[in-house]
């Protein structure tokens, strides 16, 4: 449980069988692989070896790209047309079987016809749309049946717009000069009409009538708006009847999505081989593939191989990195922990993945969190809606791992949901006939325990940074940041127990004792330490004074208590409320209301649960021991994007 110890496999074969050994390597998912012609060291043999590959290799051909911008703008397409984003139904398969499905002249034909469907539908939609705008435009003056734009020898018509407010004004004006005017519509701003006048008055006559706020509308299109409105009621037809026959095909293709985003996962994996190979080395009958590796894992890819190559084929050399690739973070960082523990290696890349070199805190953070969690919630209700949530859905349903880890986290935690409804007696924020904690009338009781736990939480992380300087020989640095710390924290605990809640002379003088040698010791270390033995002093005084930074961490702790208290408050108050209405109503409406407001509780009190326990987890606990920073391991492997790759049946197909 910790870091994954990592080799550097070096792989060397002849080049013809380059595709199947990425093959079986992405099929695995275990191998992240190296750049070689990115690695400063590599640059000497490279050129000694390999003259011909001292450059990085030109990029790949784009035959795989564009075949993938044309899946995806097909799938995208025909997602669009079911109203939703609808995926393929996720499912465990192996690499073999995916590529054995995988026929490209069908594909392209398929995507020709998707493709032209797709154009027609566009077309007519852009159609459509055009003939709306002058339906919308020609609306406005749908009595006028001469174009503006074909004036007669002696007068010109115009169509003029003017807003409400200025309406009675322009009559008076256009009255008083005889001009000829009709209304063609009014809407609740503006006045649309037309106008009728000599040709030889219509430049004077132009500038009058912008004077008195109206705006001449230019005919945009080569037809009197009334004609364009007759024309428009045939084209709409035709628009429909067209969407109509192209809505049918499309609903054929509609039912073959699947196919198409099962070729958008084949085509998304061969990209990733392609992308692969500019990491390779590869000369006119060699390739060299380099790549990080856990330890455990070297058995299985050379089994793996067997199946596909000889063993004389293949030339394997494996090497534990150096002390410089570690400090420089060139070996990546996999987390190796038990079924029980690998779940909340989540909240752990929340945070920070350790280096390499470093502990990994999932081990020893996972209990308080689940400790946490449970107590925040507390609920045996709730916890039994999350278990029963959770299971269904990995059990019945097939997701990505990363969401298939979430959601076993969260069907642990609501184990410790259950366990502490239990204890506080409460389910949907009814009361329980058995109660071990009653959170109103133990108030005290629960607050103390959640101080008690933060005390053990802090303790380990003390313990934890002392093993790590202890790990790296730095002796005194365990005593200073460690040791001395506990020893000071139990003596005001012993103390204050022993003046306050036991009295005891011999328990406040041991406390203070402890307290003190604790003390001198946080202010002598820095100062053995240090070369200047005054700055030294100073640094050690100054950690001293971090004892306030602690009184916050313990109060920090009382969230649990909080938490745990309010989320069954507010529970038995949504319970409250809906027993105060009158029978009929409780018993229909009041029934859809219960559960709305139990489940936006539940909602609110799990992800209030999650954010508080992390914070308690990296800032009061990670901020004792824990500094991490490590580069995340990225395996060489399928997208996954449809469905998930069984590294388990290598490239063997599912009996």
């Amino acid at each position: 449980m910790a870091v994954d110890k990592l080799v550097k496999m070096s792989l060397l074969a002849e080049k013809k069988h380059q595709e199947t050994l990425l093959f079986v390597l992405q099929s695995m998912k275990e191998l992240e692989l190296e750049n070689i012609h990115d690695v400063a060291k590599n640059k000497e043999w490279l050129e000694v070896y390999f003259p011909q590959n001292k450059e990085q290799p030109e990029k790949a051909d784009n035959h795989w790209y564009d075949l993938l911008s044309r899946v995806q703008g097909v799938c995208h397409f025909l997602s669009e047309q079911t109203g939703k984003n609808k995926k393929l139904l996720r499912k465990n398969v192996s690499l073999l079987e995916l590529v054995d499905s995988y026929d490209e002249t069908e594909l392209k034909q398929a995507l020709e016809k998707v493709e032209c469907l797709q154009k027609q539908w566009t077309s007519n939609e852009k159609e459509r749309a055009d003939w709306e705008n002058k339906i919308a435009w020609a609306t406005n003056w749908q009595n006028v049946d001469i174009n503006s734009n074909e004036d007669t020898k002696w007068t010109t018509t115009n169509m003029a717009r003017v807003v409400n407010t200025n309406w009675e004004k322009l009559v008076s004006f256009m009255e008083s000069q005889a001009i000829f005017y009709e209304i063609s519509q009014v809407t609740k701003q503006e006045t649309f009409f037309s106008v009728l006048f000599k040709r030889s008055d219509q430049s004077k006559l132009l500038t009058e009538l912008a004077n008195n706020g109206s705006v001449i509308e230019k005919n945009p299109y080569d037809q009197s708006p009334k004609s364009l409105l007759e024309n428009a009621d045939k084209k709409m037809r035709e628009f429909s009847d067209t969407q109509q026959a192209l809505h049918k095909e499309i609903q054929f293709w509609k039912q073959k999505l699947a196919f198409f985003q099962w070729s958008e996962e084949i085509v998304l994996a061969k990209i990733n081989q392609v992308e692969a190979k500019q990491k390779l080395v590869c000369s006119n009958h060699l390739v060299i593939i380099r790549g990080w590796i856990s330890g455990t894992e070297i058995a299985d890819i050379q089994i793996e191989l067997a199946k596909y190559l000889a063993k004389e084929e293949l030339y394997f050399s494996f090497e534990s990195p150096s002390e410089e690739e570690i400090a420089s973070k060139v070996v990546p960082v996999r987390l190796k922990n038990s079924q029980w523990i690998s779940p909340f290696e989540s909240l752990t890349a929340m945070y920070a993945l350790p280096k390499y070199d470093e502990i990994d805190p999932t081990p020893w953070m996972a209990p308080f969190y689940f400790l946490f969690f449970g107590m925040m919630v507390a609920d045996v209700g709730y916890g039994c809606l999350l278990f029963i949530g959770s299971s269904l859905a990995l059990y019945k349903m097939h997701f990505p791992e990363n969401t298939v880890r979430f959601l076993k986290l969260f069907q642990l935690l609501s184990i410790s949901v259950i366990f502490w409804g239990l204890i506080y007696g409460s389910a949907f924020g009814a009361q329980l006939p058995f109660q071990l904690l009653s959170p109103t009338e133990d108030f005290l009781t629960i607050f103390m325990l959640s101080l008690i736990f933060g005390g053990i939480q802090l303790f380990t992380g003390l313990f934890l940074a002392a093993k790590e300087h202890i790990r790296k020989k730095d002796y005194l640095a365990a005593i200073s940041d460690g040791f001395s710390w506990q020893g000071l924290l139990l003596g005001l605990l012993l103390w204050a127990g022993g003046a306050f809640m036991f009295p005891s002379l011999l328990l406040k003088e041991t406390g203070l004792i402890l307290t003190v040698l604790s003390a001198l010791l946080i202010l002598l270390v820095p100062t053995i330490q240090a070369k200047s033995k005054v700055g030294g002093f100073f640094s050690g005084l100054y950690d001293l004074y971090g004892i306030t930074n602690y009184i916050g961490d313990f109060v920090s702790y009382s969230r649990l208590m909080a938490l745990g208290i309010s989320g069954g408050r507010i529970a038995m108050a949504f319970n409250m409320l809906v027993g105060t209405l009158p029978i009929p109503i409780r018993f229909s409406l009041g029934i859809v209301l219960i559960v709305v407001l139990q489940a936006l509780n539940l909602f609110l009190s799990a992800l209030s649960a999650y954010v508080h326990a992390a914070r308690l987890q990296f800032v009061e606990f990670f901020g004792k021991f824990y500094e991490g920073g490590g580069r995340a391991f990225h395996t060489f492997k399928p997208e996954e994007k449809y469905v998930t790759i069984d590294n388990k049946n290598g490239g063997k197909k599912h009996d």
